[in-house]
């Protein structure tokens, strides 16, 4: 998105508020869907909610936290958008149908990924995995008509090589440590304090939700999901789906809270204090609007 924001508007300063607002909808993007963040998914494969019934009860909220910071954010931007004089050819384009074909079938794959899990029961990195096969018999197909030259750019195996291998073990170093905190009781020791000093359950996951700007929301949840079991906390509890809302849209308030939000930082070197400034307040009003609607919609789901 950053990429395109680049292309349609000239101005920096334009471009930087764009890139705010596309933190804050990213973030709140994902936090309804079991395959659009991390922290979601992570909560989805331990067992903690349900594919459909997170779709049901956060699209709402997560809509309020996108929707409430860019009306706020409108009054910002004055004007019309400069686009940059610079045109960009695209050489070599791929023909439009494999376009099209390729895209589609990729989506559809990632949408289907749940229903796989749902139907087979089977872990959902089973899906992406088979999908995957699937889409690179697609692409091989397309372009068997091509040299090797040429087809070598348009294959999965060339994708594959530009995985961010060192965001991988990132995930994976923070996801032992968790675990060798889990095993040694201290997770759990910490839950018990939580509970007794905070006592609130919303005040607790809000805390959290929050805690994840400072530090990543991944070790976040996985140190929730060490810290209350399914026994305290059944699948689909209230706890499960209001903690997946926050982790997934608490990253906004601070530019260093998300992989959105480094990512940008990465590409259009915004300023910390920058985005602290201007920012940072019209996505904590996102934040706890989102918030407020979920409290407010429980009742009705429980009935």
């Amino acid at each position: 998105m950053i990429s395109l924001v680049r292309k349609l508007a000239a101005d920096k300063k334009d471009r930087l508020l764009f890139a705010g607002a596309i933190i804050i909808a990213a973030n709140a993007g994902g936090a309804w869907s079991p395959i659009g963040d991390v922290t979601t998914t992570m909560l989805w494969i331990g067992g903690q909610i349900t594919a459909g019934n997170i779709i049901i009860k956060l699209i709402l909220p997560s809509l309020v936290c996108m929707i409430f910071p860019l009306l706020v954010m409108r009054f910002f931007l004055k004007g019309e958008v400069q686009t940059p004089s610079e045109q960009f050819e695209n050489t070599e384009a791929p023909n439009e149908l494999h376009r099209n074909i390729v895209f589609f079938a990729g989506v559809g794959i990632l949408l289907l990924v749940p229903v796989f899990k749902t139907l087979t029961h089977l872990p959902p990195f089973m899906g992406i995995l088979l999908g995957l096969g699937v889409l690179w018999i697609i692409v091989e197909i397309l372009h068997s008509d091509k040299d090797e030259q040429d087809r070598k750019y348009y294959t999965v195996s060339y994708a594959l090589r530009k995985i961010d291998s060192p965001s991988i073990l990132f995930f994976l170093g923070i996801l032992l440590a968790i675990a060798a905190l889990e095993s040694t009781g201290e997770l759990q020791q910490l839950a018990q304090g939580m509970d007794e000093k905070i006592k609130n359950q919303n005040l607790i996951v809000l805390s959290i939700g929050l805690l994840s700007s400072i530090v990543d929301n991944v070790p976040l949840v996985a140190a929730s999901m060490g810290m209350y079991s399914l026994h305290q906390y059944p699948t689909d509890h209230y706890f499960w789906e209001f903690l997946a809302y926050c982790t997934g849209t608490g990253g906004s308030v601070l530019i260093i809270g998300s992989v959105a939000g480094v990512a940008v930082m990465g590409i259009e070197k915004i300023d910390f204090l920058w985005y602290l400034k201007r920012i940072s307040w019209v996505a904590l009003i996102g934040y706890f609007a989102g918030a407020v609607v979920y409290i407010l919609q429980a009742p009705v789901f429980s009935h």
